[in-house]
């Protein structure tokens, strides 16, 4: 490389990451005006330490690469939930919000470092093809899965197309290789039933773009029974969140008037107070909300704003304590970068970041038929133990820093184990054989039983 060549890569290295700053730092640019020598100083340095890398590392680097990871590194230390999305992240991400996408339509996860299926989509080509609930999925169109997110990438594309998917079952001596057609899948985020007449189970598995419309409807047809509504369980359970004017939708579908959360920001405009409209359609029916350390971020919003008004009562174990609110800004050459801007508040006032919502009655998730309830925690890792996480308030961001504080991969997570009916279609008996299911049940039966002793 001659030294023109290097001086030409030194320059594009600082204009490159001069904007980089500039495009994200809401405002960071007329700080750098202002400090001036100072930052560029900064970035010079950072473009020496890239030249030194590139000419010295024992093996060769990718400028573009080091880059990357850099700018990944600055945003990663501000908080966990922070990040710079390379284009196939970005585009993954706005595809986790729509109410369907193209693929063959499985759930799957890792278990025993294999892609799992945990649940064929009825009416789906993997469903229609007989792949079953626990079909490993070793390859796509003949490349080893590896990971889940790979797997994710390699299956979904366009409609009309064909995937080859090879997998292993545990009652077949050889692998089975099954051609499929991509089509588009629906995605149900509210599912819901009748438990027993007048008791209704709504379950919301994330949030998306449809999630508040999908919930009034599955209502409307609980409440549409021969037995009018008498109780509701609104399970959250597991539901890491989503999309948050859905969050705010699916409140106001309960409340009548007040706060439903304020968030507050370092900016102006950041700085939100979000309030309940009266119902065309009036619910008073008791509720109780169902909650566990998987419940984050717009579930906890849910949970927290029907504590807090006195709608539902909640039971469970703490949720995961994520009370920060991100914005996806797009950048150029299809980057996104994905920023925390504000806090969110309870209608009380309180903030749950690192805290959870704790509930009104707590509940360990166990066999029915045990009475082991010594240990409340559910055992699933937590904001709080999250490396860089933010404090409830501005005014100490740094909290004690955990072992779980560490690069991806230095620690492995607690496997979750999820009940398999949740990915299928709900049953009753299932249902009530989730001892947190039945006590909510319990405890509607018994309030209206109440109820009628005092009239």
């Amino acid at each position: 490389m001659t030294i023109k060549q290097k001086r030409h890569i030194n320059l594009w290295l600082i204009i490159t990451i001069a904007a980089v700053f500039m495009t994200i730092g809401f405002g960071f640019y007329h700080d750098i005006l202002a400090k001036g020598e100072e930052t560029y100083k900064g970035l010079k340095l950072f473009s020496d330490v890239i030249e030194l890398v590139e000419k010295n590392y024992v093996d060769p680097v990718d400028s573009k690469e080091l880059i990357e990871e850099a700018i990944q590194g600055m945003v990663h230390g501000l908080d966990p939930h922070s990040s710079l999305l390379p284009p196939d992240d970005f585009k993954e991400l706005q595809l986790d919000t729509k109410s369907e996408f193209t693929g063959i339509g499985v759930s799957i996860t890792m278990q025993n470092g294999f892609v799992t299926v945990i649940s064929p989509i009825e009416g789906t080509p993997a469903y229609k093809a007989g792949i079953k609930a626990g079909d490993k999925i070793i390859k796509v169109d003949g490349k080893p899965t590896k990971k889940l997110r790979q797997a994710v990438k390699m299956i979904r594309g366009p409609k009309g197309t064909e995937v080859v998917v090879t997998i292993i079952r545990e009652e077949v001596k050889k692998p089975m290789s099954i051609k499929l057609i991509r089509d588009v899948i629906p995605v149900e985020s509210v599912r819901a039933i009748v438990l027993k007449p007048g008791y209704g189970y709504i379950w919301v598995t994330n949030f998306r773009d449809n999630t508040a419309k999908d919930t009034v409807t599955k209502l409307e047809q609980l409440e549409s029974g021969e037995v009018p509504l008498k109780g509701l369980i609104m399970d959250l359970r597991d539901n890491p969140g989503g999309l948050l004017n859905q969050a705010i939708k699916v409140s106001d579908i309960f409340l009548e008037k007040g706060k439903i959360l304020s968030i507050k920001g370092r900016l102006k405009k950041n700085t939100q107070i979000f309030k309940a409209k009266p119902n065309s359609t009036k619910r008073g029916y008791p509720m109780i909300v169902l909650i566990n350390g998987g419940s984050a971020s717009a579930s906890e919003i849910v949970a927290g704003a029907l504590q807090d008004q006195k709608r539902a009562l909640i039971l469970g174990t703490t949720s995961f304590g994520k009370g920060s609110v991100q914005t996806v800004e797009p950048l150029r050459e299809g980057y996104g970068l994905k920023l925390t801007i504000a806090r969110y508040y309870t209608p009380s006032g309180r903030s749950i970041q690192a805290k959870g919502i704790e509930p009104d009655i707590i509940v360990k998730k166990r066999s029915i038929n045990k009475e082991d309830i010594s240990n409340v925690d559910d055992g699933l890792i937590k904001e709080k133990d999250l490396k860089n996480h933010l404090q409830a308030t501005p005014d100490n961001r740094q909290g004690d820093q955990t072992e779980f504080g560490k690069k991806e991969g230095d620690t492995e997570k607690p496997e979750i184990k999820t009940p398999k009916f949740r990915y299928g279609d709900l049953k009753v008996e299932q249902l009530l054989s989730d001892y947190q299911v039945t006590r909510a049940l319990d405890i509607l039966l018994s309030y209206e039983i109440f109820k009628g002793d005092n009239k």
